[in-house]
């Protein structure tokens, strides 16, 4: 069940369970949930240990969460999971989508609201002028990038982001193809993880 405001969120632990597997980024813990769903199997517990989940959930102690994941179909294909964040840009992010699990992407907080076990994902779509791309970029690493024109903001389930081109797309860091149709949905409570 998706945690409601106020609500503690988390666990301390003692120790990890068996069976826990370790992960150093956002693209490793990826590739072990894609793994695990190709051989269908159920998804491992997983120890953070680096990434931008990590990063937002604390980064370090021994404490046991319950997360959301994002799905996303990408012109139809799909679905292709992430834990903290989709990216789909051009160079100079003039035009991007986002969609957040997690509150930061590198040293950007570029989902300053965002939060990994709410049951929702936090979108942008961005219609940036080149001119006011720098100013933006000034602010991401406060997250007060936020409220602008050009961005669209909408904390959803799901959602649909159509295009005017197609932009190449990452999935917690990685490039895995690219797309004019994004589809994102988020799965709440569907992880478990040890930061």
């Amino acid at each position: 069940m998706p945690i409601a405001k106020g609500q503690p969120w988390g666990e301390p632990v003692d120790a990890l369970p068996d069976g826990v597997v370790p992960v150093s980024s956002d693209a490793e813990a990826r590739a072990v949930l894609e793994a695990a769903r190709a051989a269908g199997e159920r998804f491992p517990a997983l120890q953070l240990r680096g990434g931008d989940l990590w990063r937002t959930l604390g980064g370090g102690g021994r404490v046991r969460f319950t997360v959301d994941m994002g799905e996303a179909f990408l012109d139809g294909r799909g679905p292709s999971l992430f834990i903290a964040h989709l990216v789909a840009r051009n160079r100079l992010w003039t035009r991007a989508f986002v969609a957040m699990n997690a509150q930061w992407v590198g040293r950007w907080n570029l989902g300053p609201r965002a939060h990994p076990g709410d049951g929702l994902l936090d979108t942008y779509q961005a219609a940036l002028p080149v001119n006011q791309v720098l100013a933006v970029r000034a602010r991401l690493h406060h997250g007060a990038h936020l409220p602008h024109p050009g961005i669209r903001e909408r904390r959803t389930a799901a959602r649909q982001a159509d295009l005017d081109r197609a932009l190449r797309v990452r999935l917690d860091g990685t490039v895995v193809a690219t797309a004019r149709t994004i589809v994102v949905r988020v799965v709440p409570d569907a992880l478990v993880v040890y930061v």
